[in-house]
């Protein structure tokens, strides 16, 4: 959504409980850039990948459709993204994992044998032994909510074309499962590039609407790509 200025904190957390999407963007004009902010229908996020997709596509298709490149700046800092021949190209800061000790019941809440477990900063992340692993989690969402973390991120080697393939539960932040997550990718492009010593990834997120992201790391940096499909437009009236 975008704003001349933002309203007050309740009034965005009130629009994006009313969408009750994974979450929902708004974004204002800053200079020659936008500013973007984020919000799950319950709680303000720090990042999020695809709803930063969605405003650039807003702004590179409708708002100013002579442009090639956009900045946001977010709570995670600057955010580029800019055209390419598939759709947009997203530029995200990496999120380093580092070895961690798996809570209590976390491997139960999951219903799975958990082969490795880290921290990324915000999420767990647990490596399985197999993409069908991940595919056939039916996860206890209750269980995982009040595991001291903003999500889980359960991942394993990729099947078929796929370098890797993952799923994300946050029932914490009022999403029991996201479809795609672009945040999650941040931590698992470095993982899975040390692993399998390359940097550019074809990943799959597994959810019910799963989808492909195309990902390349770049030093501190990871790029995450996709497209955009408009689906509804409206002016509010206030």
């Amino acid at each position: 959504m975008l704003f001349e200025t933002y309203p007050d904190d309740c009034t965005l957390q009130a629009l994006a409980a009313e969408n009750n999407l994974a979450e929902t963007a708004f974004i204002v004009p800053h200079g020659g850039d936008f500013r973007i902010r984020w919000f799950t229908p319950i709680v303000e996020v720090p990042l999020c990948g695809h709803a930063t997709l969605a405003s650039a596509a807003v702004v590179l298709d409708r708002l100013e459709p002579a442009r090639e490149m956009v900045m946001f700046h977010s709570a995670s800092g600057p955010l580029t993204v800019r055209r390419s021949e598939r759709g947009y190209v997203m530029d995200f800061p990496a999120r380093r994992c580092a070895p961690a000790e798996a809570p209590v019941g976390l491997a139960a809440a999951l219903g799975a044998s958990v082969e490795e477990t880290l921290w990324d900063g915000f999420n767990f992340v647990v490596r399985l032994a197999a993409a069908a692993d991940v595919r056939r989690l039916a996860p206890n969402f209750a269980a995982i909510a009040i595991m001291p973390c903003a999500g889980v991120v359960v991942t394993a080697p990729g099947d078929g074309d796929y370098d890797c393939v993952s799923r994300y539960f946050a029932p914490a932040k009022g999403i029991p499962e996201d479809p795609v997550t672009g945040g999650a990718h941040c931590a698992l492009t470095p993982y899975w590039a040390a692993r399998l010593g390359k940097t550019d990834l074809r990943a799959f997120q597994a959810s019910a609407r799963g989808r492909e992201l195309r990902c390349r790391l770049d030093g501190d940096r990871v790029e995450l790509e996709g497209a955009c499909v408009f689906f509804l437009e409206g002016v509010a009236q206030w």
